[in-house]
């Protein structure tokens, strides 16, 4: 296959419904680098899905000049002008059809390419999506997972510009939807080709984006790689948002003496490390502290830590889930493999305070 080798470019884009009165998309901008792979992630109704319709040409953007590829602007292309390739969510195939002719229906009907030509993309994306034995089966003996290699390998013959991807794997259960996201990812690493794939499942969005966008209310909150979205949010959204179990919140106080920066709480009064005092020296005020479950430490000595009971344990295998009771409340703690605890043990915890994430009143992080 021939890899297309453009970017895209999101300007200022602004969409609304009903004569102006819902505000979808509210001046979204991004960029995705040729052959990178960008997931756009949020809950229903951010404007994640919307975004990817007016890049597609299937809505019409409020402003004239919000969509470029190539240094082209196609915000006003019809969509079989922009030469992007669309897989949706619910997967639609002809039944009457076998693999082969639903593999080549675009290139049919484009009528630009011989017979040649469409046959040798044809074997060529059935090779990546694995369907060279079943072109002659019809599509409706396919199984969930091979109808959407079908349309995976029908966006693939069109060598586009870029894939645009609507949770294609929404549908399918969730055995068969972490085999298909690493297929779908092998397939966009060999092709080059620049793909959006949106998405409300973190963990989806985290192990197959180059970069995910995280949006919200029609805003974008925030880009970046995985890494940066999980460990760095830079704001009390996209830090609730990503992470399963979700991150531990705490309302505390930060206070400065001759000894360093301490932080409080119903719960806890904690000794900051020297890391933190740079960041959060000064901040004489209310803040939000989250930890993330895996930097929630069990047994730890008498110093900086806070009594806690065992409430319940969860094995999943290659870690457990323990949930600690305290007299404010809930804690989360997740542990690489198994734990020496018991339910209903008393013992003390601790945080990991290096990897603490502080908010201010307005869920900015500080």
């Amino acid at each position: 296959m021939t890899a297309a080798n453009s970017g895209i470019s999101i300007r200022n884009l602004v969409k609304t419904f009903q004569k102006g009165s819902v505000l979808a998309c509210d001046k979204v901008n991004m960029e995705i680098a040729p052959g990178e792979f960008m997931v756009l992630l949020g809950p229903s109704g951010c404007g994640k899905t919307t975004t990817l319709r007016c890049i597609a040409g299937l809505e019409t953007p409020d402003n004239d000049d919000a969509i470029w590829i190539k240094d082209r602007n196609i915000t006003r292309l019809a969509p079989k002008d922009r030469n992007l390739s669309f897989i949706f969510q619910d997967i639609i195939l002809f039944p009457h059809l076998n693999v082969r002719r639903n593999i080549s229906f675009g290139l049919d009907m484009r009528k630009s390419c011989d017979k040649t030509e469409i046959n040798r993309r044809v074997e060529d994306a059935a090779r990546l999506t694995q369907l060279n034995d079943l072109l002659d089966r019809k599509s409706h003996e396919l199984s969930g997972g091979q109808a959407q290699r079908v349309a995976l390998a029908r966006a693939i013959v069109m060598e586009a510009d870029a894939f645009l991807m609507d949770e294609p794997l929404a549908n399918l259960d969730a055995k068969l939807r972490v085999e298909m996201r690493t297929q779908i990812k092998r397939i966009q690493r060999k092709l080059a080709t620049a793909a959006i794939f949106v998405t409300h499942d973190q963990e989806e969005a985290l192990s197959l984006g180059d970069t995910i966008a995280v949006m919200n209310g029609g805003l974008v909150q925030q880009i970046g790689t995985p890494h940066e979205i999980y460990h760095d949010p830079v704001n009390l959204f996209v830090g609730t948002f990503i992470g399963s179990p979700q991150l531990n919140m705490f309302n505390c106080s930060i206070h400065s003496n001759g000894s360093g920066v301490r932080v409080k709480s119903e719960l806890f009064d904690l000794q900051l490390p020297n890391s933190m005092i740079s960041r959060l020296s000064g901040q004489e005020a209310e803040v939000t502290m989250g930890i993330r479950p895996e930097f929630v430490r069990l047994g730890c000595g008498p110093e900086n830590s806070f009594p806690a009971k065992v409430g319940l344990i969860e094995p999943l295998g290659s870690r457990t889930l323990v949930f600690l009771e305290t007299e404010t409340g809930e804690i989360r703690c997740a542990i690489q493999g198994e734990t020496n605890c018991k339910e209903k043990e008393n013992l003390q915890a601790g945080f990991d305070l290096e990897k603490a994430l502080f908010f201010d009143d307005k869920g900015i992080r500080l």
